[in-house]
Parts: C-alpha cells; structure tokens; sequence
C-alpha cells in the first residue's frame, strides 16, 4: 500500500518526467548536500511510468522520497533477478533502508531477457541514470553526486554501466546527459558472467543455466559484457569507488570469482570496499537479522562517505 496524497494512478496519468513537475514543489537544491547515516526520515513511496519497452510493456519506477525539503542526494536501484525476472519492488527493504536516512531513492523496472536480451535491460539503466538525473529535484533529489545500487544481475548491469559510460549501444535509447555516476554499492554482484555459468553447470542448475543462454544471445555476449574480461582484456574504462558486499556461502556468485575481480578492479588503478558476509548465501540481505541490518549501515556509509566528500 502506497502512501501520501499523490497516488499511483496519478503518476501513471502524468507519464513523462517533466508533467511530474507540477505533482510536487520541490525547494530549491542548495549546495552542501548531506547524508547522515543515522537519521530517520518518514518516506512517501510513490510509483509512476518512467518508459515502455520495445514490446509495449510499461517499466515503472518505484519512488522513495524522505519527507521534507532537502535536498536528498539521490541513488538508483536496479534489481536482481537473473536477468530473466524480478521487477522494481525485489530490493524495497534495502531501498528503504538506504532511503530512510534521507536519501531519494528510485528503484526501475528492467527489460527482462524474455523480451529481449542482452543489451536491452543495460539500455533501460542507461536511460533511467539519464532521465532521473534531469528529475531528482521533481522529490526534492539532488542528482550532482548520483550512486547506482545494483543487486545481483543488477550489479552485472550497474558494473557495465560504470565501466562504460560512454558505450553508444548502452545509450542507444535518446535522453540528454551522460550515463554517469559517482559511485556504486552492490550486493553480490555478477562480476564474472561466464564463471557463473560455468558454476550453474557444475551444479546442475537447469534455471540458472537458461537464464544464462536466455539473456547471451549471441553466446559469444557473455564474454564482451563480463566485467572480469573486460578488466582482463584491458579495456579503456571508467573507474567510479565500488562497493561490494558478498556471502561467504553464495553458491550462485562464488566469493572466490567475487575476490578475483576486485583484486582486478583494484590493480586497474579503482577503489572498492569489499566485504564477505560470513554465514550468508547469495540473497541474505532479503531477510531481516544481523548482517542484513549489518549491510545496510556498510552501504548507507559508503553513500555518506562519497556524498559528504
């Protein structure tokens, strides 16, 4: 249940990020934006159209926006899911985690490999950093210092991104500004595709293997859009301070591949904090407890850390 005045139908009424700007008055963003760790903001969640697929099929944002003028720096979410499934709503508690210390969080609808695959759903995060960096003041956001969250596959997509801004197939779908961003946190993220397949078929995993040869078409996708690989080929690339939070019992993304490429990222001349999760396998954070609670304040103080620079 969504709550606050504005609700969900009216957001789907209004459609284009620049009707928006009639639904709430933002203040004007002063300078100094900052985030406190420890604060608590009441949040209006909000949802709204921010564009269609090449299949007609509506990708909705999910909006977290702390009450009260701001400025709040601004973080968008994309979600896990194996590149075949999953929507906006399958990182809501860390969003809001991250959003209730006051900071606009705007989580995205991705194409899904069924529909499309691979670069369809990186596409769809190219356009969603460019067009909620033109809307953050729209919910009192401000989008100058701007971090991607990425879970998962969602990490896979956030990494491209970061390592490529400039990528013309990544920025195929037409919106002013650049595909940048200041800095990425994640959550078991897919830095190594093709390692990754290769452990579902040591495992046997029918369903991670046809999410895997779902999205890699053609095959020979899985090694030009593999972080590892393109670190590994010493691609020209953008390196943007990493976060990197991983299970120790993941059996989907191993800590040992997870390992590999920040050693790699690091080597290349990029910051990453890396942490692995004793005790916990590849989506812990979907269950409240310790090290969930644990992973929200590493991540909330990595935001604070690059926005209050």
């Amino acid at each position: 249940m969504f709550h606050g005045s504005i609700k969900r139908r009216d957001f789907l009424q209004i459609g284009a990020a620049a009707g928006l700007a009639t639904v709430f008055a933002p203040s004007a963003i002063a300078a100094g934006t900052r985030y406190d760790p420890a604060a608590k903001f009441d949040l209006q969640v909000s949802e709204l159209e921010y564009r269609r697929t090449a299949k007609g099929r509506a990708l909705l944002a999910r909006v977290y926006q702390p009450a009260g003028p701001g400025p709040f720096p601004t973080v968008l979410s994309l979600h896990g899911g194996a590149w075949n499934a999953k929507d906006r709503s399958a990182e809501d508690p860390f969003n809001r985690a991250i959003a209730t210390a006051g900071a606009l969080v705007v989580a995205v609808d991705m194409t899904l490999a069924p529909e499309a695959p691979y670069p369809a759903c990186v596409q769809d995060a190219s356009y969603a950093l460019r067009w909620l960096k033109a809307s953050a003041k729209t919910w009192n956001g401000d989008a100058t210092r701007i971090g991607v969250f990425g879970s998962s596959s969602g990490g896979h997509v956030a990494e491209l991104l970061a390592l490529r801004p400039n990528d013309a197939r990544y920025n195929a779908i037409a919106f002013d500004g650049a595909a940048s961003m200041d800095y990425v946190l994640m959550r078991s993220p897919i830095s190594n595709t093709f390692a990754r397949f290769e452990t579902a078929q040591a495992n046997k995993v029918d369903s991670m293997i046809k999410s895997n040869t779902t999205f890699f078409v053609p095959w020979d996708t899985i090694h030009e859009s593999n972080p590892q690989e393109i670190l590994d080929r010493k691609e020209k690339v953008a390196l943007k301070p990493f976060l990197i939070m991983q299970g120790a019992l993941d059996t989907n993304v191993l800590p040992v591949f997870q390992t590999k490429f920040v050693q790699s990222y690091r080597a290349a001349g990029g910051s990453c904090d890396y942490t692995v999760f004793e005790g916990c396998e590849h989506e812990w954070v979907a269950k409240p407890g310790p090290e969930t609670t644990r992973a929200h304040e590493m991540a909330k103080a990595f935001i604070a850390r690059h926005v209050n620079a």
